[in-house]
C-alpha cells in the first residue's frame, strides 16, 4: 500500500472500533528516541523518517506534528501523502492537543497504542477527552492490523561491558540505587527505559538502530531484580553476572503480568516520563506509586573518572579517522567522482580501521550544498548528490566504541566557496568557540549558558532553530538526558551542569535552497577554582578535529576568538600527530596554522 491508502486503511479500522481520533508516536514500547524496524509504525503511516514526530488521524484530516530540525524534510518526505504538516512552534500553528480539542466531537473517543504512549501523555489525552465527555482506548494496536509484512522484535545478542571500560560494577550500582529506593520510601522500582536497564547492570546489545541496547523491562527488588526480555540474548558471562547479583530472567511479554500480580500496600517507584501509559494501568489500584525521575538518569549522565578517561581516548581515535577523511576529501575533490553517501561510507571506513570501533553511534548525515539547509537530511539514492568544488558539505556523524560514543560535525568547504558562505561559516564558528571556552559558576545550567553561543547570532537578528548542544551516553544513546544547551526551558526545569558530563556544543545557520553550516565539538564539564566568589567549572574540548580554515574569515572574529582557534587547533595537532604518518602530518600542520 502506499501512504494514503495505509491512511485509508487506518481510518477502516478506527471505524470498526469507534475511534474518532488515532494517534501514531514516534517511540517504542521504552519511549526510545531511536527505534528499531519493529516500532516504526509513524514512519510506516506517514512515509516521514524522522526521529521525532507525532501523527494523528481523524476521519476527515491527518497531520504530522514535528520540530524546526525536520520542517525541510517532513515537507519534502509528505508530499502526495494527504498528511498535513503541522510546524512545531511557529505562529499560529495548532499544538496536537489544540487540534484534537477542536475536532473531537462531544463524547468522542481517541485511541493509540498505550505502549507507545508516556504516562504524562496519557493522562494529557484522558484530560483531553473528558473535557469533550470522552474517553481513550489505549488497548489498541491499529497499526498492527494493517501492517502485514512488519519486521519481527530484534534478537540480537547481548555483551557486557567490562568494569575497565563501565569503571563500576553492577553490584555497585545496584547498591547506589537500592539507596535512592529507601530514600523514597519505595520497595520496588519499575524500569522501562533501554538505556538506565543497560547503564544499571552493565550490558548491551543490538536491538535498536545505533544504540548499543537490549530490549527489556526491569523490575528492581531491595534483594534482587527480575529482567523482563529474550533469555536467548545471553552467554554464559552475562548470565554468570546476573546469579551473582540474583537477577531473575522472564519473557518479555510478561512484564504486565507480573506488575499486575504486585501485592497491596507496596510502594512502586517509576518515572512518568519513561514508563508506558499501558504499564500503568497493569500496576493494582492498592500498589502506591511514587512517580520520580529514575535515580539512573542522573547517575549514568555523570561519568565516572574511568569512563571520562576512556571517552577522551574515544574521541582520539575518533579525530585520526575524521581527519582521514577531511583530507581525501580536500585532495580528491574535482578529481574523482564523490558523492554523499560514498563520502559518508569513506568516513565509516576509516573509522573502522581504529580499533575497538563497534560502528555508527546514529544515522550519518552527509549535506550537500543546499541539503546542509535541511538539519537532520539523509541522503538516500534519490537525492545523492555529487560533490562538486565551489560548495560545501556538511557531515554530521560519529562512532560507538568500546571506549564511548562520539558525535561531531564538520562542514568543508570544497574548493572556492562564495564570500556569504564564509561570513555565516564563521558565524558559527565564532558561536562554538565562545560557549566552549567559557568559565561559570556551579549550579549553571545549559539553560543559563546557551545564550553564549547565540549573542553572535542575535547581534545580527538571526537564529537557529534547534538546541545547541545534547548530553552525550557512553557506548549508549547519542542523545542523553538530563542536559543540553537551550535557550528557552522545556517542560522540566534543565540540570545542573555536573562534572564529568559530555555535552555537544553545536552552532549552526540554515538558508534553505543554498547552504547549511554546523560546527560541532563534544564537551566535558570540568571543576576550575573555587575562590571567595564561589566555584567555578569549565569545559574541556573531547573532539579534536580541524575548523576548515579555508572558510573562516579571520578578519570577522575577535582577537580572543582568534586566539581561542589558535589555541584549539594547537591542541589537535599536539594530541592527534602521534597517531597520523608523516604525510597526514604535514597535512594536518597546514590546516591547524595559526590565523
Amino acid at each position: 500500500m502506499n501512504i494514503p491508502e495505509r491512511i485509508a486503511a487506518l481510518r477502516g479500522e478506527m471505524k470498526k472500533e469507534g475511534i474518532d481520533l488515532y494517534l501514531i508516536p514516534s517511540t517504542d514500547y521504552h519511549q526510545s528516541e531511536y527505534v528499531g524496524e519493529y516500532f516504526r509504525e509513524r514512519q510506516f503511516i506517514s512515509g516521514f523518517t524522522g526521529s521525532a514526530g507525532t501523527v494523528a488521524v481523524t476521519s476527515a484530516r491527518a497531520g504530522l506534528w514535528t520540530d524546526g530540525r525536520y520542517f525541510l524534510q517532513a515537507e519534502q518526505q509528505l508530499e502526495g501523502s494527504g498528511i498535513e504538516l503541522f510546524r512545531m512552534g511557529e505562529p499560529g500553528v495548532d499544538t496536537l492537543e489544540a487540534f484534537a480539542e477542536k475536532t473531537l466531537p462531544d463524547g468522542g473517543v481517541i485511541g493509540f497504542d498505550g505502549r507507545t504512549i508516556g504516562i504524562t501523555d496519557g493522562r494529557n489525552w484522558e484530560r483531553i477527552a473528558g473535557k469533550k465527555n470522552g474517553h481513550v482506548r489505549y488497548q489498541c494496536s491499529l497499526i498492527d492490523r494493517i501492517w502485514s509484512d512488519r519486521p519481527r522484535l530484534p534478537d540480537a545478542k547481548a555483551f557486557l561491558l567490562d568494569e575497565k571500560y563501565s569503571g563500576e560494577s553492577t553490584a555497585q550500582k545496584l547498591s547506589r540505587v537500592r539507596e535512592k529506593m529507601r530514600e523514597y520510601h519505595a520497595d520496588i522500582h519499575l524500569l522501562s527505559s533501554l538505556d538506565d536497564i543497560a547503564w544499571l547492570l552493565n550490558i548491551r546489545g543490538g536491538d535498536i538502530a545505533y544504540c548499543p541496547l537490549v530490549l527489556a523491562y526491569l523490575i528492581l527488588n531491595q534483594d534482587s531484580a527480575v529482567l523482563f526480555t529474550d533469555a536467548d540474548k545471553f552467554g554464559s558471562e552475562i548470565r554468570e553476572l546476573f546469579e551473582k547479583n540474583r537477577i531473575f530472567l522472564r519473557p518479555y511479554g510478561e512484564i504486565g503480568e507480573a506488575l499486575n500480580a504486585l501485592s497491596g500496600g507496596q510502594r512502586i517507584l517509576l518515572d512518568p516520563e519513561r514508563v508506558n501509559y499501558t504499564l500503568l494501568q497493569s500496576i493494582p489500584e492498592n500498589v502506591e506509586i511514587v512517580e520520580r525521575e529514575n535515580p539512573e538518569v542522573l547517575m549514568k549522565s555523570t561519568k565516572n573518572d574511568v569512563e571520562a578517561a576512556n571517552i577522551r581516548n574515544a574521541h582520539l581515535k575518533d579525530a585520526a579517522a575524521h581527519i582521514r577523511f577531511m583530507r581525501w576529501l580536500k585532495e580528491n575533490i574535482g578529481k574523482t567522482e564523490i558523492t554523499e553517501i560514498s563520502a559518508s561510507d569513506r568516513l565509516e571506513q576509516f573509522r573502522a580501521e581504529q580499533e575497538g570501533y563497534l560502528g555508527p553511534s546514529f544515522a550519518p548525515i552527509s549535506a550537500y550544498a543546499e541539503h546542509g539547509a535541511i538539519v537532520h537530511y539523509s541522503a538516500d539514492q534519490k537525492s545523492n548528490a555529487v560533490l562538486r568544488p565551489g560548495k560545501m558539505l556538511l557531515t554530521d556523524t560519529g562512532g560507538h566504541y568500546m571506549e564511548g560514543s562520539t558525535d561531531i560535525t564538520r562542514t568543508v568547504a570544497l574548493g572556492e566557496i562564495p564570500m556569504r558562505e564564509k561570513e555565516d561559516f564563521t558565524l558559527v564558528l565564532r558561536a562554538m568557540l565562545r560557549l566552549m571556552n567559557t568559565v561559570f559558576l556551579y549550579g549553571c545550567t545549559g539553560a543559563s549558558l546557551d545564550c553564549i553561543a547565540r549573542e553572535v547570532f542575535w547581534e545580527k537578528r538571526v537564529n537557529f532553530n534547534h538546541g545547541t548542544g545534547h548530553g552525550v551516553g557512553y557506548l549508549m544513546n547519542i542523545h542523553e538526558a538530563p542536559i543540553n544547551f537551550r535557550w528557552k526551558e522545556g517542560k522540566f526545569p534543565a540540570a545542573v551542569l555536573e562534572k564529568n558530563m559530555v555535552i555537544t556544543d553545536e552552532p549552526g545557520i540554515y538558508i534553505a535552497g543554498s547552504h547549511g553550516i554546523r560546527t560541532e565539538n563534544e564537551l566535558l564539564v570540568c571543576e576550575d577554582e573555587t575562590n571567595e566568589y564561589g566555584r567555578f567549572m569549565h569545559f574541556e574540548p573531547l573532539t579534536f578535529v580541524p575548523v576548515d580554515l579555508d572558510a573562516v574569515l579571520p578578519e570577522q572574529m575577535a582577537e580572543t576568538e582568534r586566539e581561542m582557534l589558535n589555541r584549539y587547533h594547537a591542541q589537535v595537532y599536539e594530541k592527534i600527530s602521534p597517531l597520523l604518518t608523516e604525510e597526514e602530518c604535514a597535512w594536518l600542520k597546514e590546516y591547524t596554522r595559526p590565523v
